[in-house]
């Protein structure tokens, strides 16, 4: 008994697997069905290239004898596509065959419009046709496609048959058509094979139509057409088998090749719709179903409009109904949804009021650190204008202090230089020699020499005062475009005159006096230098004033700086610790109310927790989401 309960616990299992191996394969399937849909446009787009290329070839001058095979190629690439433009395109390939005079021609034509009648339900229409064409006058080569037209013809009347005689009487015919196809295609693979498979599938030998199927399909799997065809042929079988899931696994397959081979007229999507269904799947049966009566429509396949219309009604019914059935769910959960908001308004409500203390408390630090920040602000700011000027003053003091004392010593030596020109001049006139005395007073000697040593005195003065004055000065120059003295001076005029502007000499009449110029002269100076300018022109002046700050002005700045970013930082830092404080006692707050909630109301907790989840980022709308979608 044990071994018998272990044994059957077994086969469950394996049975179980096996049923999930299976429901992992149709899914995976029906993804690849859905991708290719979805970007079934490309392989349109191809066919609709290939159609534009032979309408193009058909458009040139061409013989009668190509133009009919190229009228062969464009029927097979409309075939399935368009029903209209097939049988127009059969019946002008005819006219071409009228044209050339050729019985085979005429006949293999004349096939060609009945094919395509018999599968668009034109079934007496195409055994007409078939009437006027003689096999005997045919050749071996289209004695498969005589026969293969019969049995199309004939399997589709006896499918639609309305009563069971006519349906035997039909199906009579079919089978031997079939075996006139048998002894006629042992060189064609593919329709011996589908032949072979359907008589196996009439007798009721399944097995061997889906192992003689499945052998061909294995090598056959780049050619989507031949896919196609044999996976439904294999699904057919799967279905007399009463094997669901590989029916719909073969359906599958087959929809996906016909998506490929952008053809408009099909049979797989719809019985694979019909399937899913039944299954319960209702969205994507819906879906599968209306795109195949797009694409019937589109071809004007009259017979796959009929078979759609039988089935379409009933799935769009059960789609209304299941969309209104969503919707009501959905107006129901807004309303619960509203009124546990507003329950959840008024709790916030009464947390806010216990908060508000906290919150106004919050309101006057952040107050008065914003008074001390912008008291901290405006002191620091005086602070600077008064270093600032403190700075100013000292440096003018320093160069007052140092040119005052200078000049005094200046003063101090002319005036002795003077005092000894004089003795000179005294001494000379005292010894009667006029001439020699108009010599020295007419001589302009004294003066020049007193000029050069002054404006010597000067550049040392000033170089003392300013030592990097040239080099800071030429760095606010262009490339190119420096100015150095000479060998034997130490500045040059143009530095004299940027020298004295330094100093804070602006006006060029004085400038001219000092350096005893024309004020033109230092006007042309000035406009000269400036136009050797790095930067802005006419801010160059106002960058000679800066040369030879101190940089303990600057250090002292950054200092400060440094030190109120500190204290703005440190303000900042624990304004934000006080506010994440203040944050995570709200959320705590109103977990507690949730939880409160959850264990009050437990038949409701699955509204409630998505009416939190509202407040909360991206997961809240998932769990609503999901409850809409259940």
């Amino acid at each position: 008994m044990k071994k018998i309960v272990t044994s059957l616990y077994l086969l469950c299992c394996v049975c179980m697997c096996q049923l999930h191996a299976a429901n992992n394969v149709v899914d995976s399937l029906l993804s690849q069905l859905d991708h290719v849909i979805q970007n079934r446009h490309v392989y349109i787009e191809q066919k609709e290239k290939k159609l534009n290329d032979l309408r193009q070839a058909l458009r040139q001058r061409i013989s009668d004898e190509n133009r009919f095979t190229l009228l062969g190629e464009y029927l097979d690439e409309y075939r399935s596509y368009n029903t209209d433009s097939s049988l127009y395109i059969s019946r002008e390939r005819y006219q071409v065959a009228l044209r050339l005079k050729n019985k085979e021609h005429q006949d293999n034509a004349l096939m060609n419009t009945a094919e395509i009648m018999g599968t668009a339900g034109m079934y007496k229409e195409a055994v007409d046709l078939m009437h006027n064409v003689q096999i005997n006058y045919l050749s071996d080569d289209l004695h498969p496609y005589y026969y293969h037209i019969y049995r199309t013809v004939y399997g589709l009347m006896a499918d639609y048959a309305v009563t069971e005689q006519e349906k035997k009487l039909y199906a009579e015919i079919t089978d031997r058509y079939r075996d006139s196809l048998l002894l006629v295609n042992k060189n064609n693979l593919l329709v011996y094979t589908l032949i072979q498979s359907d008589q196996h599938n009439v007798r009721g030998e399944f097995d061997k139509a889906i192992r003689l199927l499945t052998d061909y399909l294995a090598g056959q799997i780049d050619n989507v057409h031949d896919v196609a065809i044999c996976a439904y042929t294999l699904s057919e079988s799967y279905r007399l088998k009463e094997d669901t899931e590989k029916e719909k696994e073969y359906l599958i397959l087959s929809s996906i090749a016909d998506m490929k081979s952008a053809v408009r007229e099909y049979i797989s999507l719809r019985k694979l719709a019909v399937l899913l269904y039944q299954e319960g799947d209702i969205d994507r049966a819906y879906s599968y179903l209306k795109l195949c009566m797009d694409d019937a429509v589109f071809c004007n396949a009259r017979l796959r409009i009929l078979e759609i219309l039988q089935i379409f009604p009933l799935i769009n019914d059960t789609y209304q109904q299941k969309a209104e059935k969503q919707q009501e769910q959905m107006k129901w959960a807004l309303i619960s949804i509203s009124l546990l908001s507003i329950f959840l308004l008024i709790a916030i409500f009464y947390v806010y009021k216990q908060m508000k203390r906290v919150a106004a408390a919050r309101h006057e630090v952040i107050n008065a650190n914003k008074r001390l920040k912008e008291l901290n602000e405006e002191l620091h700011r005086y602070n600077l204008q008064l270093k600032e000027a403190n700075h100013i003053i000292a440096e003018n003091s320093y160069l007052k202090e140092e040119y005052i004392g200078r000049y005094m010593d200046q003063c101090s030596v002319y005036l002795e230089k003077m005092d000894n020109y004089r003795r000179s001049l005294g001494k000379i006139a005292a010894t009667g020699k006029v001439d020699e005395l108009y010599k020295n007073i007419k001589s302009s000697k004294f003066i020049e020499e007193e000029l050069k040593e002054f404006y010597a005195n000067f550049d040392n003065t000033f170089l003392q005062l300013f030592p990097t004055f040239v080099e800071d000065f030429n760095t606010l120059l262009a490339e190119g475009e420096q100015i150095y003295p000479k060998a034997n001076e130490r500045m040059s005029t143009e530095l004299r005159i940027f020298a004295l502007i330094r100093l804070g000499i602006t006006d060029s009449v004085k400038i001219a006096q000092f350096l005893r110029y024309s004020v033109t002269t230092i006007y042309n100076y000035r406009t000269k230098v400036r136009n050797k300018a790095a930067g802005d022109r006419d801010q160059l002046e106002q960058e000679v004033m800066k040369i030879g700050k101190s940089r303990d002005q600057n250090h002292t700045f950054k200092a400060y700086k440094c030190l109120f970013y500190a204290y703005i930082f440190t303000t900042f830092l624990v304004q934000c610790i006080f506010l994440i404080v203040l944050i995570i006692s709200v959320l705590c707050l109103i977990k507690r109310l949730k939880l409160l909630l959850f264990h009050s109301f437990p038949p409701y907790c699955f509204l409630l927790s998505d009416t939190f989840a509202l407040f909360l980022p991206r997961r809240g709308q998932m769990h609503v989401n999901l409850y809409f979608y259940y």
